[in-house]
């Protein structure tokens, strides 16, 4: 039995966990790759027969497929469950370039990190996720790749790049939806804006995103906002549990606690003369 569920969709990319719940020694019939993907393994191993190349993929070694790539696979040893993160064209060649790329993917400490990162960040699959899909991408493309890559290019004006991308956050103009359209507007790739963060800031992009968003929060809290649910819809969070998590983390209090200390604190301000 297969089982895939969906963790993020959004244009050009998605994210599912695949699980295969039974013994299958067997060759499967010949399925045709679609689109780009990379897939690797968090628990068990299977074999996966593709471009006249028998290879085993366990938590150590993952795999890169391309379209057309016609694919069978075997589970001799039982169960097991996948990551699988699937590209469109345009999204590929941003994160990976067109240079050629050998199908085997080594999974080190450092990219079983970023894979498990991934997983982990589905509740805000815009910037967390999104972050930690192009650290993973390109950790993996980046060992497996035959040539230069996006990931392996120069850093550039880091520091004129993210004037600009916190004007635009500032600003909460449309792109900064998420991190690939953010990108698209500043003109560069995924990989040198989500790099460019730590570099001129000392925070990842996505931290320093959710910092703007708790501060809004914060003024809506102190002008005595009481619907949560909908702040946290208005503000871009996934939902209320997301918005409490990120406030508390960023303040230490959750936002009910919040618009307590912050109406006590107004009612006890001194009155201006």
């Amino acid at each position: 039995m297969l089982e895939a569920v969906e963790v993020a969709a959004r244009p050009g990319y998605a994210v599912s966990v695949v699980k295969c719940a039974e013994d299958h020694p067997g060759w499967s019939p010949p399925e045709v790759a679609d689109g780009h993907r990379m897939v690797l393994v968090r628990r068990g191993r299977f074999r996966r027969h593709a471009r006249g190349v028998v290879a085993d993929s366990d938590a150590a070694v993952g795999y890169l497929a391309a379209p057309g790539d016609e694919e069978r696979f075997a589970h001799p040893a039982g169960g097991d469950v996948c990551t699988s993160v699937t590209f469109g064209a345009r999204r590929w060649h941003e994160l990976a370039g067109s240079g050629p790329a050998r199908p085997a993917v080594y999974v080190d400490a450092r990219l079983d990190l970023a894979h498990r990162r991934v997983v982990a960040s589905a509740a805000d699959p815009d910037y967390a996720l999104a972050e930690a899909m192009v650290e993973l991408v390109g950790r993996a493309i980046t060992q497996a790749a035959e040539g230069p890559t996006p990931a392996s290019g120069g850093r550039g004006d880091d520091a004129a790049l993210v004037t600009r991308a916190r004007e635009a956050l500032a600003a909460d103009v449309p792109a900064a939806v998420g991190l690939f359209p953010l990108a698209e507007l500043l003109e560069v790739s995924p990989y040198r804006l989500s790099r460019a963060f730590p570099r001129a800031v000392g925070v990842s992009l996505t931290r320093y995103r959710n910092r703007l968003r708790v501060g809004r929060a914060l003024d809506r809290l102190e002008a005595g906002e009481r619907e949560l649910a909908a702040l946290a819809v208005e503000l871009g969070f996934a939902d209320q549990a997301h918005l409490t998590r990120t406030v508390r983390e960023h303040t230490g209090a959750t936002p009910a606690a919040l618009r307590r200390l912050l109406a006590g604190e107004r009612k006890g301000a001194a009155p201006r003369a």
